[in-house]
């Protein structure tokens, strides 16, 4: 894997989960560390839909954003590590560090209920 196509915290990629393999949208939440290393084969993301409603652990992404023609929906308490490979294609924008730190907490949330949440 070259380094235009090493996956980057913030991207937003198309990739295979699943068995069978279907084709998913999903946000790189690992870290650049993590993710730049030929040592690691795999990443940490979290899925995106085309669906919400926001919540404690849903975040929306609007298009402007990211670059894409409908909003998407973080699905923060789906967080799964998936390998390098599955990762197809980079989609458009990189979310801002601000954002990124704004989906780190809807994944906190995932699993402390103690993790502050602007909505509620």
């Amino acid at each position: 894997m070259s380094d235009n196509q090493r996956p980057r915290r913030g991207e937003i990629w198309t990739a295979n989960l699943g068995n069978p393999p279907a084709r998913h949208s999903v946000l790189v939440v690992s870290l650049d560390q993590r993710n730049l290393s030929d040592r690691t084969e795999s990443v940490l993301v979290v899925p995106l839909s085309s669906s919400g409603p926001e919540g404690t652990t849903v975040l929306q992404l609007p298009p402007e954003e990211t670059g894409l023609p409908e909003a998407l929906y973080v699905k923060g308490h789906l967080p799964q590590i998936v390998p390098k490979r599955a990762l197809l294609r980079q989609e458009r924008s990189i979310l801002s560090a601000a954002r990124m730190g704004e989906i780190a907490r809807v994944i906190r949330r995932s699993f402390d209920p103690d993790a502050p949440w602007l909505g509620g």
